[in-house]
């Protein structure tokens, strides 16, 4: 049994997420959304920030149903300015509604999880990384997901936010192959929704 990936520290929140949630391939267009707004949000800060405020922020954005946030306006952004629980960042609150409604385009088209899944041909990639110092902080698939994100409309998307929300929702799995996960992770593969 080899450890844990490194950058999971000591703190039961982080360990958890990494032995039960991170890379674990996520299907769900709705579920997918929400990993990507909290990336952008992280974006200066630490990931441990986010997930320690992740209650509040499902809270305060209505559970991340895009399909609320998408109606949400001018009042909307100052009670969430206002609300000491999550990241206080009027760029990310706005590019949050602007990105439900960014969501909503591309749900109705063919939805959210095909327009993500498809960049990998419906299969987690399965990278063989020995150390932390291996693994990219953004690739050239990266690159073109935030592009075509940003061309749908969506903010806080870049090429680095793409890589780390790809690896947090299985589209790829980062483990450390000396780490428990790597295995379990690459076990939990199925065949991509009927299309």
């Amino acid at each position: 049994m080899g450890e844990r990936c490194g950058w999971a520290g000591s703190e039961q929140i982080y360990t958890d997420y990494h032995d039960t949630e991170w890379g674990v391939p996520e299907y769900d267009s709705c579920a997918l959304w929400e990993k990507l707004i909290l990336d952008g949000f992280q974006a200066g800060l630490s990931w441990i920030t986010i997930l320690k405020k992740r209650d509040n922020f499902r809270e305060a954005f209505q559970g991340f149903d895009p399909n609320i946030i998408a109606g949400w306006g001018e009042e909307d952004v100052l009670r969430l300015l206002g609300n000491s629980g999550i990241i206080r960042h009027r760029g990310k609150i706005e590019a949050t509604i602007g990105n439900a409604r960014a969501w909503q385009v591309i749900e109705a088209r063919e939805g959210f999880d095909h327009f993500l899944w498809k960049y990998v041909n419906f299969k987690p990639l399965q990278n063989r990384w020995e150390t932390l110092d291996d693994v990219p902080t953004q690739t050239a698939l990266s690159q073109q997901i935030s592009k075509d994100l940003k061309k749908e409309g969506f903010r806080f998307c870049g090429p680095t936010i793409v890589y780390a929300f790809m690896e947090a929702c299985g589209l790829i799995n980062d483990h450390l192959v000396g780490c428990p996960c790597h295995d379990k992770v690459a076990a939990m593969e199925r065949p991509f929704r009927a299309l």
